[in-house]
């Protein structure tokens, strides 16, 4: 799971950053509204804990901005503020759920995971397509019932291919979504090959069938259609 934390309070938000690495999503920090909008416009999330009051904007504000910008994130709004009028007003705006501060890191963990099995999974923990089954809860993966020995990376790129199945995703989307700001200054991104290479010769040791398809020049597809779905 990738994370957007667009929060000011740098002790609060240092620990919301520790518990996203210690579950070891990739976990990246806004302090303002600016900061926040440029990140949204430049990368994609799967959430995004959003604070109301930012030091220079709302955060309503910018939450009317995502849905206008049709920005598909979960939405988890965290605020101080426990009126009514404020919880009602996000939701109505679009947001997924509403956190009051102070909160346990607990609950907050288990309500992001919850936003992302609806946004992402349907509601439910797992997704199978044909042989594979993939559960976020375990971070395991099978195939033909066999556990998929792979590393959290492979995990998470397993998931990210399909989740998004038929859709050609870039060498450059696929290690943002993976390593988050921490590739910044790479020279290239070949070592998302390697990654995918490690992934197909594993599914297929276990009798899977090779669903990743290379688009040269482009990137890479976890073609759904090539194998009716059983």
């Amino acid at each position: 799971m990738k994370v957007l934390v667009i929060e000011d309070n740098r002790e609060l938000a240092s620990s919301i950053l520790g518990l996203m690495a210690q579950e070891g999503y990739i976990c990246e920090l806004a302090e303002d509204y600016s900061n926040a909008w440029e990140k949204l416009h430049l990368f994609s999330y799967d959430c995004i804990l959003l604070d109301i009051m930012l030091p220079d904007g709302n955060g309503l504000d910018l939450l009317t901005r995502i849905k206008d910008g049709k920005i598909q994130s979960g939405i988890l709004i965290i605020s101080a503020k426990n009126a009514l009028d404020d919880k009602i007003s996000g939701l109505e705006l679009g947001a997924d759920d509403y956190l009051t501060k102070p909160f346990h890191l607990s609950e907050l963990h288990a309500r992001l995971r919850a936003i992302y099995r609806r946004k992402q999974l349907g509601g439910s923990n797992s997704i199978a397509f044909n042989e594979l089954v993939i559960n976020t809860d375990s971070f395991e993966a099978r195939v033909n019932g066999l556990l998929l020995d792979i590393t959290r990376k492979e995990f998470e790129l397993l998931l990210y291919l399909v989740v998004n199945k038929n859709r050609v995703l870039s060498r450059q989307a696929i290690a943002i979504h993976l390593w988050g700001d921490y590739i910044d200054g790479l020279p290239n991104f070949d070592f998302v090959y390697q990654h995918i290479k490690n992934l197909r010769k594993k599914i297929n040791h276990l009798g899977g069938r090779d669903y990743i398809d290379t688009v040269y020049g482009l990137g890479y597809k976890f073609n759904a259609d090539k194998y009716e779905a059983g």
